[in-house]
């Protein structure tokens, strides 16, 4: 299937999410309310950071990594990229 992180990159990884929640870059990109994926607006707060390339598959905690996503979307998208969501919904 897909290579898989180390746990000790997965843990380091959650604990810069956790931090980064707090920047200014982050409450900026959630700002609008916006989610990345469906476009539809929530409360700023009931966004989730979700990575573009999951750090379960070994992607970074990073500004052009991490998206605001609705709960809904970030539980569809799971550890899959975006591409392989499209596909997915096209073999579905």
């Amino acid at each position: 299937m897909f290579a898989t992180a180390d746990e000790a990159h997965i843990n380091r990884e959650r604990n810069k999410a956790k931090r980064a929640k707090k920047l200014r870059w982050w409450q900026q990109k959630t700002a609008s309310g916006r989610c990345h994926y469906c476009q539809k607006v929530f409360p700023p707060k009931k966004l989730t950071m979700d990575h573009i390339v999951p750090v379960s598959r070994g992607g970074m905690t990073s500004p052009g990594n991490v998206v605001p996503s609705c709960l809904s979307c970030n539980k569809k998208k799971s550890m899959d990229t975006p591409i392989e969501t499209l596909l997915d919904s096209f073999e579905n």
